[in-house]
């Protein structure tokens, strides 16, 4: 069913029979299983639900913030991932504009990088504390119309991973792209997932 060489943890209810699908990306030291626990606290009733498992448990191996050379092939190899789960989801009757994303740090960076490179009508893109790949931001490699999908980007402030500067930068760029951006700036919370993020973003899926 799904094609690629990682492995792909699934859950809710087969490709085939749901209307709508859920990819799920984890942030560095993580893994699908753990990211596919949100699941229990996300409105995603009759969804197709897919978290691909990265290697060592990392997406690319520098911060988000390093020179993009610096974390190749590591990067456009796991943008290929979900570039081919999404066409996985869509030969199985799923429509693009009824695949969400949801990815937490370095999965919500690598969840933006993907959405944004390949910008068009998606249901929804959760992006817990995370921004776009670079040291600078390129806006030649982004482009496309979101079509007013809507898009939620939350961080802490400060957070240790993350600088609230280029999420800010981030939201910019995705709304020139024609995206609805909600943006939540969270002073002093830690490096985590908080209910109110989750509750934000049910008001997304639903």
């Amino acid at each position: 069913m799904y094609t690629h060489r990682k492995q792909i943890v699934t859950a809710g209810i087969p490709a085939d029979q749901a209307k709508k699908a859920m990819i799920m990306l984890h942030g560095r030291g993580a893994s699908a299983v753990s990211i596919l626990t949100l699941k229990d606290h996300l409105q995603l009733d009759g969804y197709a639900i897919v978290a691909p498992q990265a290697t060592e448990h990392s997406w690319y191996p520098y911060s988000f913030m390093a020179p993009v050379s610096n974390n190749q092939p590591a990067l456009d190899s796991a943008l290929e991932v979900i570039g081919s789960l999404v066409e996985d989801i869509k030969e199985q009757g799923i429509a693009q504009e009824n695949i969400y994303f949801l990815g937490f740090s370095q999965g919500a960076c690598l969840t933006l990088e993907y959405v944004t490179r390949n910008a068009g009508k998606y249901g929804g893109v959760i992006a817990f504390t995370g921004g776009l790949i670079g040291e600078k931001l390129i806006s030649e490699n982004y482009q496309g119309d979101f079509g007013q999908t809507p898009i939620l980007v939350t961080t802490g402030d400060p957070d240790p991973h993350v600088p609230v500067s280029r999420v800010n930068e981030t939201v910019s760029l995705l709304k020139k792209l024609n995206a609805n951006v909600t943006l939540k700036i969270y002073k002093g919370r830690q490096h985590t997932v908080t209910a109110e993020e989750l509750a934000l973003a049910n008001s997304i899926l639903l």
